[in-house]
């Protein structure tokens, strides 16, 4: 395992080079960060010997992945406190937050996160649990989709919830039959606790992020959009973080970060976006997004239909989810924020709040390549739309697939129809979308191999026999292509990244097989042997043999 090799000259050698959508057999020159040649001028490109070569083995060779929607700060917030994630059942979070809050005793707060609502009833903890592994400090840790949080009495107590405490307008406080809270604070209301959580502290922020940006280097990813940069006293402040990182030189991937557009504060916060965009000038980081988040997920209820959910018996119900930015809001901020040379990023998961987002860019003008993250549900008439707006499709296709948080939490509340509207990704593909693959990890895995394999088959890896929606299965071709390049137009770096091209930065992956010549059940099983970023090697796979 190398941190950071930077040879003046690598030559890539035995490769499947992926170029512009077809596979061929050609050696790389990289040359000072960028690549200097393709195929037979590979060698004359280096007027001297290579500081290293690399032999490909037949792997494949593509543009760095990027992810057009991520969070890594939070993943490292979580692989530097009680992490959740690698559980699956009750007890072994149980035993995990046990064993973390006996092993930091001057902790004051149990954070951390990472667990999955499928395994609760009716995707609900509770409070009761946690009391009982620990009664007296308080316990904060959100769910993989962050959309929820498990906390302990002592939590509540300290943050003052109580029976009388009303829902905030952008969230819900789980309650018994009493009208007592249980434990478990949807959306908004997360924030009556996490508003008392001390923070961090700089240097656990930016090891959290080292530690999450060398686990996205193995997973072959050099590039991303960070789909939630804050500053100040909310939360995590990852836009100073990026900013020291990239000031020292610590930031080794491109990043773009959309900033979090604060429900409550309207346009009065653009000013402080622009000033913020304005300060991000350094090498690696840019902030010239806005992160508007249209609606929550659909699994609690949140996420905004067109028509009301479906109740546990099939009958039609009040509640068809939440709009936190009301229509007219968010057509005067997309023009606001467009005026002020800021594109904007959308989160919509329910039919509503893709066509009130759709609704949004088409009446401000001049629009530059809005995105619109997680399209679970689009409603058939508004698929078209996507093109002609230039809508990219921030598309996260590991959830386009079985299993239980769809099976049980999902389908049977959306009903037949709309759950086959699910994740029409070939559908926006046809329609002229530009789409724009990534993972919103932490909520879920970011290895884009796991997330190819289930944009190609619609299905878990091992499995091929129930495909969600498999008519809506993509190509290989145009998922790697999702991978780089649209990513990289996404982020409106096509002209330097997200291709294997003369001239481009030398940002490159290789994996150990060429996944165009195996079995598509077999995408899955393929692994990064080597990323580059700007010539630099900053991971290479423990089994990859010495070099020439």
């Amino acid at each position: 395992m190398h941190h950071g090799r930077t040879p003046d000259a690598i030559l890539i050698t035995g490769g499947r080079v992926f170029l512009d959508g077809h596979v061929q057999e050609s050696p790389v020159a990289l040359v000072d960060g960028k690549i200097a040649a393709i195929g037979g001028d590979a060698v004359d490109a280096l007027d001297h010997a290579p500081s290293e070569t690399i032999d490909a083995a037949g792997g494949l060779v593509v543009a760095g992945f990027q992810d057009s929607h991520i969070h890594p700060h939070h993943a490292g917030n979580t692989l530097v406190t009680c992490d959740l994630s690698a559980e699956d059942t009750v007890d072994g979070y149980l035993d995990r937050i046990a064993a973390y809050a006996a092993a930091h005793p001057d902790r004051e707060w149990i954070t951390g996160g990472g667990w999955g609502m499928d395994l609760f009833p009716g995707g609900i903890p509770t409070k009761d649990l946690l009391d009982r592994v620990v009664p007296n400090r308080p316990v904060y840790l959100p769910n993989r989709d962050g959309h929820g949080a498990w906390v302990n009495s002592r939590a509540l107590e300290l943050a003052g919830v109580t029976r009388d405490t009303i829902d905030p307008i952008s969230g819900r406080i789980e309650r018994d039959a009493d009208g007592d809270p249980i434990g478990c604070l949807q959306e908004g209301a997360m924030e009556l606790v996490s508003a008392h959580v001390p923070p961090l502290g700089d240097d656990l922020v930016d090891e959290g992020f080292l530690l999450a940006q060398q686990q996205l280097f193995a997973w072959g990813v050099t590039a991303w959009q960070d789909a939630m940069v804050e500053s100040g006293d909310r939360g995590l402040d990852n836009l100073a973080s990026y900013r020291r990182l990239d000031a020292d030189g610590r930031l080794l991937a491109r990043v773009v970060g959309a900033q979090w557009w604060e429900r409550e504060k309207g346009l009065d916060q653009i000013e402080t976006f622009v000033a913020n965009r304005d300060a991000a000038v350094g090498e690696r980081f840019s902030a010239g997004s806005v992160k508007i988040m249209q609606d929550g997920v659909a699994e609690n209820f949140t996420a905004a239909m067109l028509e009301p959910y479906l109740d546990g018996c099939g009958c039609s119900t009040q509640n068809a989810g939440k709009s936190f930015v009301e229509p007219g809001m968010l057509t005067e901020a997309s023009a606001a924020l467009t005026a002020a040379s800021l594109r904007v990023h959308f989160h919509t998961l329910g039919d509503r709040a893709v066509r009130e987002a759709l609704d949004a860019i088409e009446s401000t003008p001049g629009m530059v390549r809005p995105l619109l993250a997680h399209l679970q549900v689009i409603h058939p008439g508004d698929i078209a739309r996507f093109a002609g707006l230039d809508a990219v499709a921030s598309i996260q296709p590991l959830w386009a697939r079985h299993e239980s948080q769809m099976d049980e939490l999902t389908i049977p509340f959306l009903g037949a129809t709309r759950s086959a509207w699910q994740y029409p990704f070939a559908s926006l593909r046809r329609a002229g979308a530009t789409l724009a693959l990534g993972s919103d990890w932490p909520v879920s895995t970011a290895n884009p191999l796991e997330i190819i394999h289930t944009a190609v088959t619609r299905c878990p890896p091992g499995m091929s026999a129930n495909p969600l929606g498999g008519e809506q299965a993509i190509s290989l071709s145009d998922a790697v292509v999702g991978y780089t390049e649209g990513s990289a137009y996404a982020n409106a770096d096509e002209h330097r990244t997200g291709r294997i091209a003369v001239g481009y930065d030398a940002d490159v992956t290789i994996l150990d097989r060429d996944i165009f010549s195996a079995p598509t059940a077999e995408i899955a099983d393929a692994s990064v042997a080597y990323t580059i970023v700007g010539g630099r090697v900053v991971f290479e796979a423990p089994t990859t043999g010495g070099n020439a």
